[in-house]
């Protein structure tokens, strides 16, 4: 494992060079380090300005970027294309150099300080891994209150900036008898270490005791060089933080107009809440502590408004099916199997079953509940309920009875409607009047922290708004042809099907057995040429791997990715294959909350390479703003909650008074509501929006908060890697001992090695603590109903497994040779010929690996129909024998 390492950004005023900086270090370096490799000063030119995006990226990724071998320190001049500031980035080996060594040879190479002065010198870890204790080091300074209220201002505002509860502040301690400003004036440095925890006070803070370091926790933020000359510097030291940066704040901390029109935004609100800490009373809660003024606060807002959404009367779903009914009548609009309905027989075959609800009772306004396999008759049914003035709320027949059954309660439905035969053949009955636009048109149910289902109430007029907003971007027609390709019961079937059917193209139904096999999916996205794909991530994966076996020419034009959070790094090789120009590739955001999508992020290859969260603006006439727990904008790029506003926030949650006042707060910004989303993101500069995974996805893992997320965005680094998965376990247990880190993969066709060479390369990228105990290679991720991964069909961890001993002969006949599979894949030990797969615990991942094991050893394929059919060894032998 490589050894740690620290790195700093210092940023350098406008017009600096690199010409001082890289003779200060060569001199240096010659009088440092006689022997061994020099280190020389690198420079680089980034084409984007200072602070943008892709600026910040690219400071995260030499930030995090290994040294070569041998190498102690590397240093990169890195100028921007706007002609300002620059940064000068130092990445050093711990065990060659420690933090405050990195800042006395920044002070070296801004010319500030002699190399005679300084004496870099090394963390010496002891035996525990932590830092020993080194001769000399003075005791903790006693700072004056001004000192003190700073730091803890610098504390609360870097923690805003990073999402950190914990924020050690190091302030140097200057050595006995040594000018202040010479580099070997600091003997050491001490650590005022902020616990923002929630309910901790200002006087909790303001009392936090000084430790000397490096007994004390490794501070995240420090206080340097604090002459009068050069001001106070605060520098972050985070190895793993995607934002480095650099801030200087007034050594006098005045905060005269003057002075703070001098200093960086992130100067003034340090300052701000300096004023704060030494204004308020000590009971004040920490979180009441505020950065930003009324103009900062103003232009977060500001960043998350999506264009004006363009006039229109609010329509009904069902109303504007039936005006493109009626003008193009010969369309083809739905096809099934091998038959396609033009859109005036969909129409009269709605029509049909709207009369047969009419006859079983349903008035306007009752629930209906629909429990049909994808077909014909779900879309129909789906629409003659919304012709009958009622509100269809969709079942998964695929879902467990129990969860079904919950459903159905939750919505106290008038009828469930799992046969149509019941509708079929009633008199035409007069379509009543129908309710307004903002009436419901469905309710569709999310999964619940308690496990009970709650249902989510959208009008009408959202999900025609929805497509109004993306029609014109996306060039949505009636030439285009979709599929419908999710369950009716996760909402991204609602885009699928009122997206299709409202602008006038055909959709495609693909049936139970097409989606769960990636090759023949592909296979019917050539055959029906279909031009626009949604998918969520983790489908989509599949069906690019499907897709590069396959070779040959792709109608699409446009796939929309959603549903859940998207690493865009794998979609390098997608792009190889489907450039950009010719298929346009989007991540949306949203929720079902939201009425399926909010935001929009086309995809690049560059966005890919650069492994962007990005999911993009609002879409006109909706807004998002990241506040923090009080409901305020959060600093410029700093984590917070995401909050849905605009067109499209659903009603609320059916019969769920208490969690829609929870959920659906006030906007008091621009009227109406927000949906509290419990996900976690930031705006950019540019006003898009970055994704950051749910809040309340972070597990502690032997006193370090960590995110799962962030572990399989490491595992996604690896090229060999195409998907991952990450669980931890044991962390509810409370004992420490117990928490496990395992990842799951799946494997390029050409990667060599298997998954020790992945668990290597992920130990360059994540500490200790972070590395998963075993990486187990999967053929593909399992997947929900809704095409989400789904945890609790991943097997139990693999282990590398010792050398098997020599096998006897044996019989290698195909039911010889399934038993053997099954006991492998299954982990049972002994199986007999007529014991059922599903019985023993098989899923369709099992069943996918017995397919792959079984053609290994020489056995024709093993679809998962064929395992449904004959799930014994001596059923599937029998089928399998030529």
């Amino acid at each position: 494992m490589p050894s740690a390492r620290h790195a700093l950004t210092v940023r350098l005023p406008r017009g600096a060079t690199d010409a001082r900086p890289a003779a200060a270090l060569t001199a240096a370096a010659e009088l440092w380090w006689p022997e061994g490799p020099r280190p020389r000063l690198w420079t680089d030119s980034v084409r984007a300005p200072a602070d943008s995006p892709a600026a910040l990226g690219r400071l995260a990724t030499e930030t995090h970027r290994p040294l070569a071998p041998g190498h102690r320190l590397r240093a990169l001049f890195l100028r921007y294309e706007d002609g300002g500031a620059a940064d000068l980035v130092l990445v050093a080996d711990a065990e060659e150099l420690d933090p405050p060594s990195l800042w006395l040879i920044a002070g070296v190479l801004r010319g500030e300080l002699g190399p005679h002065d300084v004496r870099p010198r090394a963390d010496t870890p002891n035996p525990a891994g932590t830092p020993a204790p080194r001769t000399g080091v003075a005791p903790a300074p006693h700072p004056d209150p001004a000192m003190r209220s700073l730091m803890a201002a610098l504390a609360v505002v870097a923690g805003r900036y990073e999402g950190l509860s914990y924020v050690p502040v190091g302030v140097p301690v200057p050595a006995p008898g040594r000018p202040p400003r010479t580099l070997g004036a600091f003997a050491g440095r001490a650590v005022f270490a902020a616990d923002l925890t929630e309910g901790r006070t200002i006087g909790d803070l303001l009392a936090t005791p000084l430790s000397p370091f490096p007994d004390g926790p490794a501070p995240a933020v420090g206080i340097v060089d604090p002459g009068p000359a050069a001001g106070l510097e605060a520098v972050t030291v985070l190895p793993y933080t995607e934002r480095p940066y650099a801030r200087t704040l007034p050594h006098d901390a005045d905060t005269t107009d003057a002075t703070a029109s001098a200093t960086t935004g992130f100067a003034r609100q340090v300052l701000r809440v300096r004023d704060q800490l030494l204004s308020l009373p000590p009971g004040t809660p920490l979180a009441e502590l505020y950065p930003l003024g009324d103009e900062e606060a103003a232009a977060q807002l500001a960043l998350g408004r999506g264009a004006p959404a363009e006039p229109r009367t609010p329509r009904r779903i069902d109303e504007r099916f039936a005006e493109r009914a009626a003008s193009h009548p010969d369309a083809p609009a739905l096809t099934c199997a091998g038959t396609t309905l033009t859109y005036r027989e969909l129409n009269a075959r709605a029509d049909e079953l709207a009369a047969g609800l009419h006859a079983a009772g349903v008035a306007p306004g009752d629930l209906v509940g629909i429990c049909l396999p994808r077909s014909t008759d779900l879309v129909a049914t789906m629409l003659a309920v919304l012709k009958a003035d009622a509100v269809y709320v969709p079942l998964d027949p695929d879902h467990p009875a129990d969860r079904r059954t919950r459903t159905a309660e939750d919505a106290g439905l008038r009828l469930t409607v799992d046969d149509t035969a019941p509708l079929t053949g009633h008199p035409a009955h007069p379509r009543p009047p129908t309710g307004p636009p903002t009436s419901p048109a469905y309710v569709i149910h999310t999964s619940g922290s308690t496990g009970r289902p709650k249902g989510v109430v959208v009008p009408h007029a959202h999900v025609t708004a929805l497509v109004d907003a993306t029609r014109e971007d996306f060039g949505l027609t009636p030439a285009d042809t979709w599929t419908f390709f999710h369950s009716a019961a996760f909402d991204f079937s609602v885009w699928e099907i009122w997206g299709t059917l409202l602008t006038g193209g055909r959709l495609v139904v693909v049936d139970h057995w097409t989606t769960r096999s990636p090759a023949d999916f592909h296979a019917l996205v050539v055959r029906e040429g279909v031009t626009v794909l949604s998918q969520t991530p983790s489908a989509f994966t599949q069906f690019m791997a499907a897709d590069r076996d396959a070779g040959g020419e792709l109608p699409l034009r446009l796939v929309v990715l959603g549903g859940e959070p998207l690493d865009t790094r794998p979609l390098r090789l997608w792009f190889d294959r489907r450039p950009e120009d010719r298929c346009r590739l989007v991540n949306m955001f949203g929720i079902t909350e939201t009425t399926v999508h909010v935001t929009a992020q086309t995809l690049t290859r560059r966005a890919a390479m650069e492994g962007s969260r990005s999911v993009g603006r609002p879409l006109p006439g909706r807004h998002v703003h990241v506040l923090d727990p009080r409901g305020r904008p959060v600093p410029p790029g700093a984590p917070g909650e995401i909050h849905v506003g605009g067109e499209g926030v659903a009603d609320g949650y059916l019969h769920r008074p208490a969690l829609t006042a929870e959920r659906f707060v006030p906007d008091p910004w621009h009227g109406g509501r927000l949906y509290r989303s419990g996900d976690l993101g930031r705006l950019l500069p540019d006003g898009t929006l970055e994704h950051l995974g749910r809040i309340d996805d972070q597990v502690k893992v032997r006193g370090f908060r960590i995110e799962p997320d962030e572990i399989r965005h490491a595992l996604l680094e690896d090229p060999a890697v195409t998907a991952a998965a990450v669980t931890v376990t044991g962390h509810e247990e409370g004992d420490a001992a117990a928490v496990r880190i395992d990842a799951y993969v799946v494997l390029a066709p050409d990667a060599d090695g298997g998954t020790a060479p992945v668990r290597h390369r992920a130990a360059r990228l994540l500490p200790s603590h972070m590395l998963p105990a075993t990486v187990t290679a999967l053929p593909r991720l399992p997947l929900t109903v809704n095409g989400k991964l789904d945890p609790a069909r991943l097997p139990a961890p693999r282990h590398p497994a010792p050398a098997p001993a020599p096998a006897p002969a044996r019989d290698t006949g195909p039911a010889a040779v399934l038993t053997e599979v099954w006991q492998e894949v299954l982990g049972v030990p002994a199986i007999g010929p007529d014991d059922n797969f599903w019985d023993l615990g098989g899923n369709s991942l099992y069943a996918i690996r017995i397919g792959t094991a079984a053609r290994e050893r020489g056995l024709p394929p093993v679809p998962l129909r064929q395992l449904y059919l004959t799930p014994t060894i001596r059923t599937l032998s029998e089928a399998l024998a030529p």
